[in-house]
């Protein structure tokens, strides 16, 4: 690409990443003024994630008109993006119970239920908050935004600085410890790499959610820079602070840290599959018309030397004009017609001749032959 056209991309993502926080913004507000009782942390989430969708389609729309919206978005709705998703949750879940399980066998956890009816009613709301607030997350950090940073700086660049970028949205709210930063940023570059192997964010929405969901809504256990998502079960944690994580939970923890990277390799590895099949760029079509067929015909002739032989023009015989001379024959021709005449009438001659009963001779009668 050239300076121009990097430039424009890395001007559509500050745009991108402007809206996000305006969308934020809005969506908090109304939220806040339809609801102030459970409901208000669903719609809050519902509100962004319709504001992202609408203002990315915009964008697009004016920046990439040739892109399909789905795609721009890292929302494809190609065939498996269910799989893709259960993909993605499987790893989620199973990298929390790698981070937890240490927890409970080095230290301790002391779980607290709470099985009221209203408890199961917030944790369905919880849920559906959950579930609308990461895939608004993912549809920035690794859908639009993501795809124009990455075409400004390169995927390479522009994996870092969105990992960089995603760890100080994730831990600015509140006090973070230098493993919770840490987490926070391989999981961001985990989430990236799972968007650039797939191109979509079906893989990355799955962990993201199966993460959140197990650590905070299964297990009862704080999340880094979220909210509280399980009104049923409440965990604390015993043991060493280097174990435990201390105020944060599991993710301020040694175990978190070496579990979220080595979380980029499990990755790497299961999208093996799905980068052979989604992860080249797409070929947008240039608006020019190619004959591939001629092309590869005329390629084929030059390359051997002996062109398609061209169709034999047709002939039209006219019929004779009467009172037109005729066409004089070559010198050849004429001599060779003339002596075959001659050799036609000796042989006539002589047949005529020869069956006679008188022989005329020197009287000046007769055929002349």
């Amino acid at each position: 690409m050239s300076f121009l056209e990097r430039f424009r991309a890395l001007t559509w993502f500050l745009g991108a990443a402007a809206w996000f926080l305006f969308s934020d913004l809005l969506a908090r507000r109304a939220a806040e003024g339809l609801s102030n009782s459970d409901p208000q942390e669903p719609l809050y989430r519902l509100f962004l994630l319709f504001l992202l969708i609408l203002g990315f389609w915009t964008m697009r729309r004016l920046g990439q008109p040739s892109a399909a919206a789905s795609q721009a978005l890292g929302l494809p709705t190609r065939p498996g993006w269910q799989r893709e998703f259960a993909l993605g949750a499987v790893v989620g879940w199973s990298a929390v119970v790698a981070i937890v399980l240490p927890v409970a066998l080095i230290g301790g956890l002391v779980v607290t239920a709470f099985t009221n009816a209203h408890q199961f009613y917030v944790l369905i709301l919880d849920l559906v908050a959950l579930a609308a607030g990461t895939l608004a997350v993912e549809v920035t950090f690794r859908g639009y935004a993501f795809q124009r940073l990455t075409d400004a700086l390169g995927p390479a660049m522009a994996t870092f600085f969105m990992a960089v970028i995603y760890a100080i949205w994730r831990t600015h709210s509140g006090q973070s410890s230098t493993a919770s930063v840490l987490v926070s940023f391989f999981l961001g570059w985990t989430l990236c790499l799972a968007a650039l192997r797939t191109r979509a964010v079906w893989v990355s929405w799955g962990l993201h959610f199966a993460w959140v969901a197990a650590m905070g809504m299964l297990f009862g256990l704080p999340v880094t820079g979220s909210m509280s998502y399980s009104p049923v079960l409440a965990t604390t944690a015993a043991g060493p602070s280097w174990v435990t994580g201390g105020f944060e939970g599991p993710e301020g923890g040694a175990f978190a840290v070496l579990v979220s990277f080595l979380l980029l390799f499990v990755v790497a590895t299961a999208t093996g599959e799905l980068k052979h099949r989604y992860g080249h760029p797409e070929v947008v079509p240039g608006g020019i018309p190619v004959d591939l067929d001629g092309a590869a015909r005329r390629q084929h002739e030059a390359a051997i030397g002996s062109p398609a032989s061209a169709q034999a023009p047709l002939v039209q015989i006219l019929p004779a004009q009467p009172g037109a001379a005729a066409p004089e024959a070559p010198l050849g021709a004429t001599l060779a017609g003339a002596a075959g005449a001659s050799a036609g009438g000796d042989a006539e001659c002589l047949q005529r001749t020869e069956p006679g009963a008188e022989e005329i001779s020197g009287s000046g009668t007769g055929f002349p032959c």
